[in-house]
């Protein structure tokens, strides 16, 4: 019912997955991750445990590897689902089950693995891949969401479209970003709408929250108030309107 693209960037250690699927609100279900521990996919016949256990697991130490083996084999469902993920350190694996929906299967690359099923075809998920390792150096936001939309063209899910996802987290057990398009005509595009829009004034705020090294966060909001207002009137000034569906601001 899916596909998804999980990985690290290995100059921060931050975290992502991307997902898009022709069913209802698949960011609730697919992407699974924890700072400093690893980041899962789980999809076809879902199974949440293969994403909260996966992760306790990978916590423990476990290889990928190993935690596939764990949990397909307790799992007399597993023939039908599909999972991937990546440790913090880069390791990384893959399952597709042998009675997933055709056109189904996964690749595994460095720092990177891409899985689908319920496809146009094998094309979906090279291009997926394709498009993600040749825009390296860019942010991994924006890698990932490129990445998505190479495959969406290249077929996406045979089904159509519904619902998409981003979640990217860095140190933390709390996403930096962590955004979804749960009923939407073109879910893609609205990744990309609410991704401008959190570069307004979200991720500006995101770089003031308190960390474990600085269980402070950043005290003094004057700083970051007067960042967001000059990136704001410097937009006014060049003409270009807000991507974000907000009402006008209005005085405190």
């Amino acid at each position: 019912m899916t596909w998804s693209i999980v990985a690290r960037d290995p100059d921060t250690g931050h975290l992502g997955i991307a997902v898009a699927s022709r069913f209802f609100a698949v960011g609730a279900a697919v992407p699974h991750i924890r700072g400093r521990i690893g980041a899962i996919a789980t999809q076809a016949f879902v199974s949440p445990i293969y994403g909260t256990d996966g992760l306790a697991l990978l916590s423990e130490g476990h290889s990928p590897d190993e935690i596939i083996a764990i949990l397909t084999g307790r799992d007399d469902g597993a023939q039908q689902r599909q999972m991937h993920l990546i440790d913090a350190e880069g390791r990384n694996g893959a399952f597709t089950g042998a009675k997933c929906i055709d056109w189904a299967g996964h690749l595994v690359d460095d720092n990177v693995s891409v899985a689908g099923n319920m496809l146009a075809g094998p094309e979906v998920i090279a291009e997926t891949l394709r498009v993600y390792k040749e825009t390296a150096g860019a942010p991994l936001a924006e890698r990932l969401l490129a990445a998505m939309d190479a495959g969406e063209a290249a077929g996406g899910d045979k089904r159509g479209r519904q619902s998409a996802a981003l979640k990217i987290y860095r140190d933390q057990d709390y996403a930096w970003l962590d955004i979804r398009a749960d009923d939407h005509l073109d879910p893609l595009s609205e990744l990309r709408r609410l991704y401008a829009v959190a570069q307004e004034r979200f991720l500006h705020v995101a770089e003031t929250m308190p960390t474990r090294d600085n269980p402070h966060g950043l005290i003094d909001r004057r700083l970051i108030d007067e960042k967001i207002a000059a990136l704001e009137a410097a937009r006014i000034a060049e003409g270009r309107p807000s991507p974000s569906f907000a009402t006008p601001l209005k005085p405190a």
